[in-house]
C-alpha cells in the first residue's frame, strides 16, 4: 500500500485519496536506571531476526508507578524510534484508538490519527499506557494488528491502514483491581509478559537523585529507608510516591530556610500528606 505526504503540511498523509492529519512524539526526559534484565527482555521482544519474522508485543505488568512506561520509552529511544503514548481509559472508543472525524473551521470534516496509527505510519514506537482499562470492544478494533496481518481497519474514515515495518508496540498493565478482564484472544497476542518489581535500595536511590538532582543527602536516605521498608512490609508504595514526598518536604525546607526546623518531623510531615496516616507505620 502507497502513501503519499502533503506537500503544504508535513503532519499529513493521505491514504487511499483520504487525508489524515498524523499527530507528534512524545518526548520526555526519561532515563531507564536499574533492572536491565527488564530492558533486555523488551528489546529482544521487538527485535527482528528474520525477513520472515515479525515483532512481538510486549505487556510490561507491575503496580503502578514502578517505571513501566519510563521503560517502554527507554528503550524505544535506545532503538532511536520516535515515541507515542496513547493513555488507555474505560472511555477509550475504537475510533479514538485509531482516527477520529473532527469538525474544521470550514465546517467539514477532516480525519485525525492517533498516536497509535501515526506510530503505525511514521514507523515509531506506540505505547498503550495502563491498557487493561479499556473495554473489549476496543481490544477487538486492534486484534488485526496484533497478529501477523499487522493493520488496522477503521470504520469511521472507511480506510485499512498497515504498519510500517518499523513499527512496534508495547502494552502496559497496572497490577491492581481497577481493570477489565483482558479477552483472551487479545491475551495471546500480548506476548511475552514481562513482570516488573520494586527496585533494590540502591537503585531507589540513584532514582531519586536521578529525577532529584538538588535533592539534601538526608531527605534522599529518609526516603529510601521508608520506601524499602514499606516493600518488606508488602505495601505498595513505589519510587514515584518516594519522589513526591522528597520533592514536598524540599519546598516546606526552602519555605522555612530562614526558621529552627526539625527536618524528620518535616520528613513526617511530609509522608503523612502525600500517603496519609496508614503510611506513618513505615517510617524507621
Amino acid at each position: 500500500m502507497v502513501y503519499s505526504r502533503s506537500n503544504e503540511h508535513e503532519n499529513h498523509i493521505t491514504i487511499q485519496g483520504v487525508e489524515i492529519a498524523l499527530g507528534f512524539p512524545d518526548q520526555f526526559n526519561f532515563q531507564w536506571i536499574g533492572q536491565k534484565d527488564v530492558l533486555d527482555q523488551l528489546l529482544a521482544a521487538w527485535l527482528v531476526i528474520d525477513e520472515r519474522d515479525i515483532p512481538l508485543n510486549p505487556r510490561l505488568i507491575g503496580k503502578p508507578g514502578v517505571g513501566k512506561t519510563t521503560l517502554a520509552y527507554a528503550a524505544a529511544k535506545k532503538l532511536n524510534k520516535e515515541v507515542y503514548i496513547f493513555q488507555c481509559t474505560m472511555d477509550t472508543r475504537p475510533e479514538d484508538l485509531l482516527i477520529s472525524p473532527v469538525i474544521d473551521k470550514a465546517g467539514g470534516i477532516r480525519y485525525v490519527a492517533s498516536a497509535l496509527v501515526t506510530a503505525m505510519l511514521r514507523g515509531g514506537v506506540c505505547i498503550l499506557d495502563e491498557a487493561n482499562r479499556m473495554s473489549e470492544k476496543s481490544w477487538a478494533s486492534l486484534a488485526p494488528l496484533l497478529d501477523t496481518r499487522r493493520y488496522i481497519e477503521s470504520i469511521v474514515a472507511g480506510l485499512k491502514v498497515s504498519a510500517d515495518p518499523g513499527f512496534r508496540i508495547c502494552i502496559t498493565m497496572n497490577d491492581d483491581t481497577s481493570t477489565f478482564e483482558i479477552p483472551e484472544y487479545i491475551h495471546s497476542r500480548l506476548q511475552p509478559q514481562i513482570y516488573l518489581d520494586f527496585p533494590e535500595a540502591e537503585e531507589e536511590k540513584r532514582i531519586l537523585k536521578e529525577n532529584l538532582p538538588f535533592i539534601d543527602e538526608y531527605i534522599v536516605e529518609y526516603v529510601i529507608n521508608f520506601l524499602q521498608k514499606a516493600h518488606t512490609n508488602a505495601e505498595n508504595y513505589t519510587i514515584r510516591d518516594g519522589i513526591n514526598i522528597a520533592r514536598y518536604a524540599a519546598k516546606r525546607l526552602k519555605t522555612l530556610e530562614n526558621s529552627k526546623i526539625n527536618i524528620d518531623n518535616l520528613l513526617r510531615q511530609a509522608v503523612l500528606m502525600t500517603l496519609g496516616d496508614e503510611a506513618l507505620t513505615h517510617l524507621m
